[in-house]
């Protein structure tokens, strides 16, 4: 870190929907002790349908309105405004720390297959952005990148239906059309925050020889080295606080939300906010 935070301030995560709660989630098991303020901003979602500007313009509004809330670290838990806006961000925000999701599952990708056959699941977006494969090139000249957008499999996992016949049929579908031509993945990187609800049915599709990435649990240890590198964990042994802000639908973030969390919400859980 660049500059001293009290430790008690928060971690600021911000996605464009409730799919970054995936990795507030990681961060609140891997850090317990941290207090947590999550903002989506469900007014302006999908992202990843907009212009490269709008989508920086975005990203810096939100993270200006956690930084208002006193932070003391950005996690832009969003697959395309790390792509996007990552660099814009960094210098909005200096000296905040300020950590994406695409560089730390790139990084667990390539640590556990050198040399490997990666398979991206993501939506169009990121797909499109090619983020995750010039991320895993630049570490390792040897491996081999196929990137999959799969976006029904958003739609499983803001419904509820992460397992069964239905979530193991579309996913093999998914897997099938990214096998053709005989490419076949020793690692496969979930590079949208709503597939670790869906990682035990990939599991089951791909057998235990492959090694699955979940960028939400890889992003919370680059959180955690982070924060130890710069001194600024919180040392309380109670457990830290959480906070929810969205831009629209409160009601069905706190729905879907809960799902993503794994415990209830309602919408009395959830702060409206104007960017």
């Amino acid at each position: 870190m660049n500059a001293k935070y009290d430790k008690d301030l928060p971690i600021g995560v911000f996605d464009s929907g409730v799919g970054g709660l995936t990795v507030l989630k990681a961060i609140r098991s891997e850090l317990p002790a941290e207090n947590l303020v999550y903002l989506g901003d469900t007014a302006r979602l999908p992202y990843g349908t907009k212009s490269p500007a709008s989508i920086e313009r975005y990203a810096i509004q939100a993270a200006e309105k956690l930084a208002e809330q006193g932070i003391k670290m950005l996690v832009v838990a969003c697959n395309t405004a790390s792509a996007v806006a990552l660099a814009a961000l960094r210098a909005d925000l200096d000296p905040l720390p300020v950590i994406g999701v695409v560089e730390p599952g790139a990084a667990a990708a390539v640590h556990a297959r050198p040399g490997g056959s990666h398979l991206v699941l993501a939506t169009e977006a990121t797909v499109r952005l090619a983020a995750y494969s010039n991320a895993i090139e630049s570490r390792d000249e040897q491996a081999t990148v196929r990137e999959q957008a799969c976006e029904m499999l958003v739609s499983l996992a803001e419904e509820g239906w992460t397992d069964g016949d239905i979530a193991t049929r579309i996913i093999r579908r998914y897997l099938d059309e990214a096998n053709e031509g005989g490419f076949e993945a020793n690692s496969i990187i979930l590079g949208c925050t709503h597939f670790p609800l869906l990682k035990e049915a990939i599991r089951e599709v791909v057998g235990e020889t492959v090694a699955i990435v979940d960028s939400a649990s890889t992003t919370a240890h680059a959180v955690r080295e982070t924060l130890q590198s710069g001194g600024q964990m919180r040392t309380a042994r109670e457990k830290g606080d959480q906070r929810f802000l969205a831009t629209d639908g409160a009601t069905r973030f706190a729905r879907v939300g809960g799902q993503f969390l794994g415990h209830a919400l309602t919408f009395r859980d959830v702060e409206l906010v104007d960017l």
